[in-house]
């Protein structure tokens, strides 16, 4: 049995959800608390598996609750507030001080979303239930200055033979994602192999984490848009809401993005990114499944094994859920299974060739 604290100065959000969680077997709503005072004086008595936590609330903002939280007794925390939408600084902050997910309310229409949106949440809740918390610590030193690929190599030609063997590095994550791909990315020489990444995260948001992983990394990073070419040195990272695939034509990968129903419960989903690159680039290509929970990214992992591709999982110990990857190596899609932080090195000797 999960146990769960709901934090919300809305006693409709709090009822309502409360009433919704109580129709999964495995979750249990033990507490609710009008704001982080009342929260605080409930948590001496009781210490929940998960929280559930909004950000504007009277007295103290969740966000000031979240960070003093994380930096004292870590539990794990789901954002679920209208305000993520306000602005990406509130997004970010929440994840900067440990939250593990975001759900997005609606300012009208609360009950009737929450409703409707049972299986998101619970998922949500079984995935943080699983998330290891640590204490939050002083963030790291500003990144130096970044250079442009220009400093490194000129801008690639315009003509490329048609049977190319251009390399092509594609990437899943869902729970724990976020913080791994930073990791993951931090680590790309400014020359790598194109990147294409899907990344499950809620609409709105996947701009704004793009940008912000642009400036700490050497590699460009954007949000992916249609018909965005692949090119090495560049990162694109699916919109939230949207398929994102693999296409080329002739020698040139590109990228489409699509509307479309869930997929392996997800959009983006990494199955469909995996499956389009086993269909457009097979052996050209490097596939990396990391921290998530459920399947998605699995089977389309080993359709890229079957032609060719060599496949990368992050291992247990690194991982926040260990899902995903233990899914695409228990059906035989992975070939090396290493630690988040040798992924990159990795990736890298197999884009160049050389023996891994």
């Amino acid at each position: 049995m999960i146990s769960v604290m709901i934090i919300d100065d809305s006693a409709v959000v709090r009822r309502t959800l409360t009433e919704v969680l109580s129709q999964e077997e495995d979750i249990r709503v033990v507490e609710t608390a009008s704001d982080p005072y009342d929260a605080a004086e409930k948590l001496k008595q009781t210490v929940p598996d998960v929280i559930i936590l909004d950000i504007e609330m009277p007295r103290m903002d969740g966000l000031t609750f979240l960070r003093k939280l994380m930096s004292q007794h870590p539990i794990p925390v789901i954002i679920c507030s209208s305000k993520a939408e306000e602005g990406s600084q509130n997004v970010f902050q929440a994840m900067r001080f440990g939250a593990v997910d975001i759900i997005q309310k609606p300012k009208i229409g609360t009950r009737q979303f929450l409703e409707e949106s049972r299986v998101t949440i619970s998922d949500a809740i079984r995935a943080a239930r699983l998330t290891r918390v640590s204490k939050l610590t002083a963030p790291p030193p500003s990144p130096a200055p970044k250079l442009t690929a220009d400093a490194i190599l000129p801008p690639p030609g315009q003509t490329m033979a048609i049977d190319t063997t251009e390399r092509v590095i594609v990437v899943g994550a869902s729970t724990g994602g976020t913080e791994a791909l930073r990791v993951f990315l931090e680590a790309l020489p400014i020359d790598c192999p194109g990147v294409v990444i899907v990344q499950h995260m809620p609409e709105h948001f996947t701009a704004a984490f793009a940008s912000r992983l642009d400036g700490i990394c050497a590699v460009s990073i954007k949000e992916a848009e249609n018909n965005d070419t692949v090119l090495r040195g560049r990162v694109l990272i699916a919109p939230g809401n949207r398929h994102l695939l693999l296409k080329r034509s002739g020698a040139r990968y590109y990228v489409e993005v699509k509307d479309g129903p869930l997929v392996s419960r997800h959009r983006p989903s990494v199955d469909v990114l995996f499956r389009s690159t086993a269909r457009y680039a097979g052996k050209n290509a490097i596939g990396v499944i990391m921290t998530g929970m459920g399947d998605d990214g699995a089977h389309g992992m080993k359709e890229m094994k079957d032609v060719g591709a060599f496949n990368i999982a992050q291992d247990e110990a690194s991982c926040v859920v260990f899902g995903m990857p233990k899914e695409a190596i228990k059906i035989g899609a992975v070939d090396k299974t290493v630690p988040l932080e040798k992924i990159a090195e990795l990736v890298i000797r197999a884009g160049n060739g050389r023996p891994v």
